[in-house]
This record gives structure tokens, sequence and C-alpha cells, in this order.
């Protein structure tokens, strides 16, 4: 019987940061708040009622790492140069409010939280971003150096670049299509010029940045559906990880460079944007079930479709894949698919695609936005993930950490309580300490659960 530990420290719990700033909000949060926002300028606000249960349910596995934002927009709220002084004061305030309690800061330098300048100039679409972004890197790192455990350059490649200017996600008039490859290839280069930035003003802490990483599982045993499953990892995972670990942007099955075909790279981009970095960070979720378009009609008839889905493969198609829901596997809230071996799964492809030029990952944001069962399946689900994951360990897969989101649930965001993330349970008394230190106690260490005939492709 095989039983997997892992080490001391290992596991760690993201908490519900307050990450973007807002004007005061009908459900009582005030303004919400980056290091750099002077506690003066809150509004009064209520504290959730939710959050002390929640604290009190993993006494004694309080996260040492501590997440936070710097707040770009606020450090130069009026163009590039010096720092705010009042907001740098804010910031070192807070850090050293870190310090003294015993937290080890991880500092996330951007988190959509861009200046109205640096959008007012093109954004991300604009190649002057990225030496402004640099620019404000070796700010923070000469001010911050010596506070900083872990920093985190971009808290998601992803969304200011292929979600915003892409896929126009964030607002009407935001995506280009096409041309908005330029903001995927921008926002790295901001990542290795930031990172050549803060070793230069002499920082020595871990520094990295975040990719989502998608992993897909084929809809049949249909070989077609198998090379769509690689073209949607390809989109996915190879559009960010491929500059940033071999020096060179995608190239699809049919010779093409899409985002070489923007018109935006130039000589010794490259080399910059894939600078060593200590860690990469990713964010996981849920993984995806994918078919070749031409199987789409078989597996998902049109009496199964729903709008939302529709409207998705309706822009996948045109790059090669689509998705259908999984048969036969339990979904949370947001229908995501909860296969607990699928990050492992997703890892080892990454490692057999890049072999030594992976660097150690952290897993970060990740979670369930509920599961049948509540609290207690989701803590059921996370301690077999990290089963799945130990093994993956024991086969060289340098994973370093990770961070369960949330140890409080998803406050900051679109559906608030409507979707619970935390591993206590928000409805037990307050006596009750149920949880307690189970991630620390090896809770988790338990023999493994056979693989899923027909899920699991790399983990065996």
């Amino acid at each position: 019987m095989h039983f997997i530990g892992l080490p001391s420290g290992w596991v760690d719990m993201s908490t519900v940061a307050l990450r973007h700033h807002f004007d005061t909000m009908d459900w009582g949060v005030g303004r919400a708040v980056s290091l750099a926002t002077d506690p003066a300028d809150l509004a009064p606000s209520a504290t959730a009622r939710r959050w002390a249960n929640d604290l009190r349910s993993v006494l004694g596995a309080a996260p040492r790492g501590r997440r936070v934002l710097a707040g770009w927009k606020h450090l130069q709220p009026d163009g590039p140069g010096p720092l705010d002084r009042r907001a740098a004061d804010a910031c070192l305030r807070a850090l050293d409010g870190l310090l003294a309690a015993g937290h080890e800061p991880v500092l996330t330098l951007l988190h959509g939280d861009e200046p109205g300048w640096l959008d007012a100039h093109g954004g991300w679409l604009a190649r002057d971003s990225a030496f402004r972004f640099a620019d404000y890197a070796a700010e923070l790192g000469r001010l911050l150096g010596d506070r900083v455990s872990r920093w985190v350059t971009s808290a998601d490649f992803g969304i200011p670049s292929l979600g915003e200017r892409v896929a126009g996600m964030t607002g009407p008039g935001r995506g280009v299509g096409a041309a908005g490859l330029a903001a995927v290839h921008h926002v790295l280069l901001g990542h290795g010029l930031a990172v050549r930035a803060l070793r230069a003003a002499g920082v020595r802490a871990e520094i990295g940045g975040t990719a989502l990483l998608a992993g897909g599982y084929p809809a049949s045993d249909d070989p077609a559906d198998r090379a769509a499953v690689d073209t949607a990892e390809s989109w996915a995972n190879r559009l960010f990880l491929d500059p940033l670990l071999l020096g060179r942007h995608l190239v699809t099955e049919d010779g093409r460079c899409p985002v070489g075909e923007s018109g935006c790279v130039r000589p010794g981009d490259l080399e910059l944007i894939s600078s060593p970095q200590d860690v990469l960070y990713l964010t996981w979720y849920a993984p995806v079930r994918v078919t070749t378009p031409q199987n789409l009609p078989l597996l998902l008839p049109a009496e199964s479709c729903y709008r939302a889905l529709n409207e998705v493969n309706g822009l996948l198609v045109k790059l090669g894949f689509a998705l259908v829901p999984f048969d036969g596997v339990e979904t949370g809230r947001y229908g995501w698919p909860v296969l607990p071996e699928a990050l492992a799964d997703a890892l080892a492809g990454l490692a057999g695609s890049y072999g030594s030029r992976l660097p150690p990952v952290r897993i970060v944001d990740n979670g369930m936005g509920d599961a049948s069962g509540g609290a207690t399946r989701r803590r059921a689900v996370l301690a077999s993930r990290l089963g799945w994951l130990a093994r993956l360990m024991e086969r060289g897969v340098p994973v370093r950490g990770y961070e369960y989101w949330s140890l409080v649930d998803n406050l900051p965001w679109l559906r608030r309580y409507a979707r619970l993330y935390s591993i206590s349970d928000p409805a037990a008394p307050a006596e009750s300490l149920e949880g307690g230190d189970w991630t620390r106690s090896g809770a988790f260490a338990r023999p493994q659960e056979a693989p899923r005939e027909g899920h699991t492709l790399h983990i065996v």
C-alpha cells in the first residue's frame, strides 16, 4: 500500500486578498485595497461574517506567505517616473506590519491595476508599455527589495493580453482579434524586462510570473480528438510558455507563427522574454474535454447545447478544436468537472514538453467554486489532488509548493459568496475547529485512488 507524504510547509493557503480598487459597493466592503492605498482613504466598511469562522477553522495552519498587490495606479498615478511618496510610504508601512506579524510578503506587480495613463497610450497593445512596466518594477525593487520574500511580475499573463485585447472579455471595443496578439508579446516582454530590472535593483528573492495552466482529455479514442487536445493545449499553454521557456513564439501545425504575424516582434525581444526566472506560477481550475470540430455534432447534439458553450465553441472551432462536457463526472456550481488527478496530468504534460527548461512551479490560484458535499467534499478533493501531486514529485517533476484558493471565500469577485471555495464550514459554530491543522498533519497521506479509465493520460 503506497502512502504519500509532502514536505513540511509545502501546502499553503491563499487568502481573499481584496486586490482591486472599487468605490463603495452595495455589499459593504467599501473600497478594496492594494498596499499603496492609504487606510485613511477607505470608506466605512463591514467585515464579512464568514471570515472569522474560516480563520478559526484553520487555526494553526495559517499561511506564512501573504500575497499582496503593490498598486501601480496609486504608485505612479500621473505617469512614469518616481513613485508617489505617500503611496510608497503606505507600501512600506504595510509590508513592515506583515513582517512584524510573521508573514512572508509575496508581492504582485500587475493584477489588472494598470494606471489610466498607460491605457490612454494603448495599454498592452503598445510596445512602450513593457518598458514602463519594467521601470515601475525597478522602482519597487529599490524601495521594497529587502522586505519581499517572493516577487510575482504578473498575476496572469493571459488576462490583459489574450482575454482583454484578443477576446475583448473586459468590455466592448477592447478586443481586436488577431491584432491583439501583440499584447501577448508585450506582456511577456514586460515580464522579461521586469525580471532583469528587479535583479539590477539588487533583488535576490525568488522572482516569477503567472500563467494559466490548461489540461485537456480527448472526448473519444478518435485520433482526431487526441490531435485536437494537442491543438487546444498549444493555444492555452504554449502561446505563453514557448516564448518564456524556449525563447520562441508558438508555431502552429501549419507552420504559422500567429504572434509573429502581428508584426510586434523585434530582434532581441525573445532573449529578454526568456530571461531565467526562479519559479513559474501556475493557476489551475479544471480540465476540459476536447474534440475535433468535425465530431462536435456527434458529441454535443443541438438539444444538449447551451448558450455559453456554443459561444465559446464558435471561437474555438476556428482554431481547430471544440469543448464538450464530460460524461458521468461530478461537477461544481460553475460546471467545472471534479477530477483530482487532472492537475497532475497537466503538469506531467508540461514536464514532458519542456523537460529541463521547466523551472520549479508553484500552484497558486485554484479551487472548486462549490461541489456537492460542501466544505467536506472540497477537503476530500484537495486531499486527493495533493496525493496525485506528491506522486508526480516522486517522479522528479519540480513542484515547489501549492497554495489553496481560498482560506476564506471568494468575496471580491463577481459571485461573492454564491460560490464557496474555502475548506472550512461557514455554517459551523465558532467553537468547532473542524479542519484545524489538517493540511499539515498528513491528512492527505492516503492510499492513491486508481486512475480513472478514459481520463488519466500521464500518471499511471
